[in-house]
């Protein structure tokens, strides 16, 4: 939306880099802190059933709710999209992830990782995304995603990892 209304794809692109930096970063630090404050089998259970629940919720389409026309009117594209992008990731299935992951393993490959995640998904939508959004298999997408975070939570339960 953001790339359809400002026209600006490298300001936005570079947005969606540093919020999505910042959100992950801070999503590690949770998932790293957790970790040192909090072990034991019920931890476990509780980050193998917060991945079947972002499994479920991928099943789901994200719906904007919000009014377009007030986007990028006195901030720059850069400061829209850093600013829309880190407020619209927070609690979102990537932040959530990034907690479980973070807490599994550590800070350093995870925030990265996901962060390039994110990237990766997110620039062709930046560069190429009215062109092709009605060609893509959304669905499949979404039940492939929720096949991972399936196969995460089982997966966390049965301790593989440990």
């Amino acid at each position: 939306m953001l790339a359809a209304r400002l026209q600006r794809p490298l300001p936005i692109i570079l947005g969606i880099l540093f919020a999505t930096l910042a959100n992950h970063a801070a999503a590690g630090l949770a998932g790293s802190y957790f970790d040192d404050l909090l072990n034991g089998l019920w931890l476990r259970w509780i980050l193998g059933i917060s991945f079947l629940s972002v499994a479920v919720w991928a099943l789901f389409p994200d719906k904007y709710a919000g009014n377009d026309k007030a986007i990028g009117h006195r901030a720059g594209a850069f400061m829209s999209t850093l600013v829309g992008f880190f407020l619209a990731e927070i609690g979102d299935k990537t932040q959530i992830a990034t907690v479980g992951l973070a807490r599994l393993e550590q800070f350093n490959p995870v925030v990265p990782a996901t962060t390039l995640g994110m990237m990766l998904a997110n620039i062709p939508a930046v560069l190429i995304g009215d062109r092709i959004a009605d060609k893509l298999p959304v669905k499949s997408i979404r039940i492939t995603a929720a096949v991972v975070f399936i196969l995460l939570g089982v997966l966390t339960l049965a301790g593989v990892g440990e």
